[in-house]
């Protein structure tokens, strides 16, 4: 297989892996980002969640299985080409440390290849990270965004491409 074809494999298949990720995980991400989010009651106050279970169970009742899919369409439109380019980079990262086709990368070669990866996702990444969590934290019917578009551009107005790209250094230590 030639580079080019290998390049492509690894694009191809970091696209469709990418959003088989997202409809899979992302209703665990939501209870997860809710769980964090919760409010801290008062000294007399009771818990919001008492656990995941709880957090899962509440949600559909209160807003429907759809309530776990909430803020979705930022990480579904952006997760093909985030892990296309991010295995994209991985490959174009172990053939800049390679010296031959055949040879066996070690763990730090190996490593330099992963975070080379990194640094291409995270101008997609980023956005679509801060959208989500915004999307994901809004409970109830009345709620200040109506999707992502509308996210996106609120935070524009509010604050320019800099509120839209808030968090990008962490996004960028974090990798994925």
């Amino acid at each position: 297989m030639s580079e080019k074809e290998s390049l492509i494999k690894y694009f191809l298949s970091g696209g469709f892996g990418g959003i088989c990720t997202v409809i899979v995980g992302h209703p665990l991400d939501t209870i997860k980002v809710r769980l964090q989010t919760m409010p801290i009651p008062g000294p007399n106050g009771v818990l919001l969640y008492n656990g995941t279970i709880d957090c899962a169970r509440k949600t559909i009742a209160k807003e429907g299985i759809r309530g776990l899919y909430k803020g979705m369409g930022a990480p579904l439109c952006g997760v093909a080409p985030i892990f296309a380019i991010s295995f994209y980079g991985f490959g174009l990262g172990k053939q800049l440390v390679q010296r031959s086709n055949n040879e066996e990368l070690t763990p730090f070669q190996l490593f330099y290849a992963g975070a080379f990866s990194g640094i291409f996702t995270t101008i997609i990444m980023a956005p679509g990270e801060r959208i989500k969590c915004l999307l994901q934290t809004q409970q109830g019917i009345k709620s200040k965004y109506s999707g992502p578009i509308d996210c996106m551009k609120q935070l524009y107005k509010e604050g320019g491409i800099k509120s839209i790209y808030k968090g990008t250094c962490a996004t960028l230590l974090r990798g994925r």
